[in-house]
This record gives structure tokens, C-alpha cells and sequence, in this order.
């Protein structure tokens, strides 16, 4: 009987370890569910719905989380009054047109006979309406015959000149000898692929229409020919880079044909860099591409940053783990961090579509965050020094990092790590060192989104034209990709600027030549004559 009772007994421990085993098991699997099926909504809502990552929070206990009540209805208050100032409405019509255009005056007098008033007396005029009207004229091509007289001497034939029989004047310097490519033309097919994202092909049937064959090699051939010979101001251009107190990086992939000993299929990447001497230390702003076969940071970073004494900005890609052997600080994107916490929101909404949400950790994470960016902005609008703005971020945004970090490790240990809000406030934590370097640098922002807006003209020509040709060719884009923005980012029309460049780039021989041809040292004056040409 004690050995049945012992047997039974043994039984039921076994039982109740596989049942707690089962059960844990089934905590597992539910877990993971809930988090495929969140990352199965957040894929969903990336390719169908809507690509803003505005968000309202819908909880009204979440913001009297972060401050207190009546700390909060202060600066409601003090919102509304702001708005009422700032926000005022306008009246409506459309914008000026621009006062640079040509204007032609077309008067639409009344007849004579009407100048004559029913006493007899002529009508004087006591003024005029105007309306203007936008007309335009398709591009103009033209043609410029360079023609060069000869001369000899018909007396001796030349026997008696040290200069020869024919006398005839140099040959025009062109930028690209031996081609049908002007200045202006080279400047129009550049800027319409690296600004306006108009691949080569379609410049080709454009001219096509026009009546010009222009074969999309040849087109290919002389961007790649200038891009090679703009070379001299991307080296004046990492000179100004360096030169500044913040340097932000990004990089995006690109499909490379032909490189040598990998397949066309395989991934290339190009790197931006945005930085330069702020305003307010005589410099601006320079904004460089530079394309690299593989994503390793590495050899790019240590090329570029060795021996920099200022702060890179970026992502949390790991790429940049290199930096602090650098010896070069290093700031995080608060922009990555909202968006992983928008993901969780924008999963959580399409679960509970059609029901009553309240707001969960991700909107209280979201809504931190958002503060953060409402004092930047309050500082922003201030116009503060760089010694007023440290302190001011240290009054206004230092209190509310550390109640976000304390938030965050006080719930991180209760959530799934696995999960879409486990892995957001992982990564928040993880950056933490970095996410908070722009309390005590005053040219250090937020965000990275300078250098993420800086690629994004490249990532939408890359929809049109899909891969570069070569390494040749991908080396050529980076130069004039830089060209382009950095002549944007300055406040130069991108055409107006090449064409200028690409005028003056056959007589530069020197440092100096080619210094004063990049947009921050451009002879304004030579440059505001040029136009009226």
C-alpha cells in the first residue's frame, strides 16, 4: 500500500511539473503571438497606411504624468496666449511671384471717347490696378558657333613670320574638350538629375523631343567627366567640414554594377556628412557624399573623423561604435527613439481599432519626447546665445530626461524584451549616454534629421534611375550629389551656381582658384554678374 501511495505521489509531482511546464509554455507562445502580431500590424500599417508620425495622445491622464496639474494648465494657458499672437490669421490670395522674373506690361486703357466726363471735362487718371499672371516658355536651345578666322600673308607666304604660314586664334577653353557641352549645358543635366531626380534616360528623350539626339551614354560620359574634375573643391569641402563643432552622418544603400570581384545584386552604400562652421563663426554649411562599397564604418569614419575635435551626430547604427576610439564625442538621434516608440502606437491603434483606447507606455514615452521637442523649440524662438541656451536646457530639459530615464528603468524590467516596447525602451537606454550629449553642447541638436534630410533628394532619385553604372560613376554622383546640396544649403540656386562653377573650373590651377569657387568663399560679386549675362 506505501509503495502504491509512493508511486502515486511521484505521479502526481510529475503531473504537476508538466502542467507548470505546459503552462509556462503557453505563456511563452502567447507572448510571441502578441508579438508577431504586432509586428505583423506595424508591417501592415508601413505599407498601407500612412507614413506621418504625428500622433495624438488620446489619454488624458497621460500628460498630467509628466508635470504637475497646475504646472500643466500654466502653460496651457501661456500656449493660448502665444497662438493668439504668433498664429494669427492671414489674409488670403496667393504669394507675390518673385521680383527677379521679367515682367512684360500689357496696358488695357479704356477708348478715347470714354476719357470724356458727361460735363465735358477729360477724365484724369487717379491710379491703376494691377493682377499679374505666371507665363512660361519652354527651355530655349541654342547653338554658339565659335568661329576663327584665319590669316596669311600672301606676300612672302609665311617664309619671314617666326609665327608660321596661318595665323588663327587659340581654340575656346571648354570643360569638356572636344564635346558639343557647354557650361550651361552640363550645369542643366546635372541639376536635373542630382536635384530634380530625372534620370538620364528621360534627359534623353526630352532632348529627343526637342529635336536633339543626345545618346544617354554621352550624357553619362560627361557627368562622370565633371564629376571627376569637381574633385578639387570636395577636398576644400572636408577641409570646411572639419573645421565646424558638429559633424551629422547617415548613409543609405545603392546598387552598384560592375564593381570588381562582387555580384551586381550586392548592396553599396552612400555616406553623408553635414556640418561646416556655424553662421555666427564666418562659415556655413557643407554637406558631402561619398560613396563606399560596404556599410562598415571603420575606414569611412576614421577617414574622415581621425584627429576631429568636435561631436558626431547619428543613428544608433552600429557602424559608429568606432567613434570614441576616435576620441570624437558622439550624439544620439532622439528622432530613432520617437519613431520606435510611434511603431508601438501605431501596432497598439490597429488592435484596438473600433474600441476605446486609453494611452499606454509608448504614448507616455511619445509625450516626453514631444516635450523635449517643445523646449527646443521655445529656445529656437527665443534666438538665445549658445551660453543662454546650455542653460536653459538645463533648467527646462534636464529635469525631464532623468524623470524619463528613471520611467524607463522602472518599467523596463516589467516588459517583454522581445516585444515591439521592450525593444523600443532597450534601445532608448542603450543610447542613453548619447541621447543626452546635447544638454551640454549648444550646437549638438536633438535629432539627426539634418543629415537624414541632406540624403533624402538622393534616396528619391535612386526610386528613378535604381543603380549607378559603375564605381566610376557612383564616385562622379557623390561629388555632384555634393555640389548640389551644399550650393542648396547655402541659399544658391543649384543651376546658377553650376553654371558659374563649371565656367570658371577650366581656369582654376591653384588652391585659391578652386577655394573661391566653393559656395562659401564664392566672389559674390563676380557670381551676381554672371547671372545678368
Amino acid at each position: 500500500m506505501q509503495i502504491e501511495l509512493v508511486i502515486l505521489r511521484e505521479q502526481n509531482t510529475r503531473l504537476k511539473t508538466i502542467l507548470q511546464q505546459n503552462a509556462v509554455m503557453i505563456e511563452s507562445k502567447d507572448i510571441e503571438i502578441g508579438r508577431l502580431e504586432m509586428e505583423l500590424r506595424l508591417l501592415r500599417q508601413k505599407m498601407y497606411g500612412p507614413k506621418s508620425e504625428r500622433m495624438v495622445v488620446v489619454d488624458p491622464e497621460v500628460q498630467p504624468h509628466l508635470f504637475n496639474e497646475a504646472e500643466a494648465e500654466a502653460r496651457e494657458e501661456v500656449a493660448e496666449e502665444i497662438q493668439v499672437i504668433q498664429y494669427e490669421r492671414k489674409k488670403g490670395g496667393r504669394r507675390a511671384l518673385p521680383d527677379n522674373l521679367p515682367r512684360i506690361e500689357e496696358v488695357h486703357d479704356i477708348e478715347e471717347e470714354d476719357k470724356v466726363c458727361g460735363c465735358g471735362s477729360r477724365l484724369s487718371r487717379i491710379g491703376e490696378e494691377v493682377s499679374e499672371e505666371l507665363d512660361i516658355i519652354p527651355r530655349q536651345c541654342r547653338v554658339i558657333r565659335h568661329i576663327r578666322p584665319k590669316y596669311a600673308c600672301r606676300q612672302c607666304e609665311g617664309v619671314e613670320s617666326e609665327k608660321g604660314a596661318v595665323q588663327i586664334a587659340p581654340a575656346p577653353v571648354q570643360l569638356l574638350p572636344k564635346t558639343i557641352a557647354t557650361a550651361g549645358l552640363i550645369a542643366t543635366v546635372v541639376v536635373e538629375k542630382f536635384a530634380d531626380g530625372l534620370p538620364l534616360y528621360r534627359q534623353t528623350a526630352r532632348f529627343s523631343r526637342e529635336g536633339i539626339e543626345i545618346s544617354r551614354g554621352t550624357l553619362s560620359n560627361w557627368v562622370v567627366r565633371v564629376g571627376v574634375l569637381c574633385s578639387p573643391l570636395l577636398e576644400i569641402f572636408r577641409e570646411e567640414l572639419r573645421a565646424g563643432p558638429l559633424i551629422n552622418a547617415d548613409e543609405t544603400p545603392v546598387q552598384v554594377l560592375n564593381e570588381p570581384g562582387r555580384a551586381n545584386t550586392t548592396k553599396s552604400y552612400m555616406w553623408v556628412f553635414r556640418g561646416g562652421r556655424p553662421p555666427d563663426r564666418g562659415g556655413g554649411t557643407i554637406v558631402i557624399f561619398d560613396y563606399r562599397p560596404t556599410r562598415s564604418g571603420d575606414e569611412i569614419l576614421k577617414e574622415y573623423l581621425t584627429g576631429y575635435k568636435g561631436c558626431a551626430q547619428s543613428d544608433g547604427y552600429i557602424g559608429y561604435e568606432v567613434l570614441p576610439e576616435l576620441s570624437v564625442k558622439h550624439a544620439g538621434c532622439w528622432a530613432h527613439v520617437r519613431r520606435k516608440f510611434v511603431e508601438v502606437v501605431q501596432a497598439v491603434e490597429k488592435a484596438q481599432k473600433g474600441k476605446e483606447r486609453r494611452g499606454g507606455s509608448a504614448d507616455v514615452a511619445v509625450s516626453k519626447i514631444r516635450r523635449l521637442y517643445e523646449i527646443e523649440q521655445e529656445a529656437k524662438n527665443r534666438e538665445l546665445t549658445a551660453k543662454d541656451l546650455l542653460q536653459f536646457r538645463r533648467e527646462q530639459a534636464l529635469p525631464l530626461l532623468q524623470e524619463f530615464y528613471d520611467w524607463l528603468k522602472a518599467r523596463i524590467g516589467g516588459t517583454p524584451p522581445k516585444g515591439l516596447l521592450g525593444m523600443a525602451m532597450n534601445y532608448t537606454l542603450k543610447q542613453w549616454p548619447r541621447l543626452v550629449v546635447y544638454v551640454e553642447d549648444p550646437y549638438v541638436g536633438l535629432d539627426n534629421n539634418a543629415a537624414e534630410n541632406a540624403i533624402r533628394p538622393f534616396a528619391v532619385g535612386r526610386k528613378n534611375w535604381l543603380f549607378a553604372g559603375s564605381p566610376a560613376g557612383a564616385r562622379a554622383s557623390a561629388n555632384l550629389y555634393s555640389l548640389v546640396e551644399t550650393a542648396k544649403a547655402n541659399g544658391l540656386e543649384p543651376y546658377r551656381y553650376l553654371r558659374y562653377v563649371f565656367e570658371k573650373l577650366p581656369y582654376a590651377t591653384t588652391s585659391d582658384d578652386y577655394r573661391n569657387l566653393t559656395p562659401l568663399h564664392l566672389d559674390r560679386s563676380a557670381f551676381n554678374a554672371s547671372l545678368k549675362k
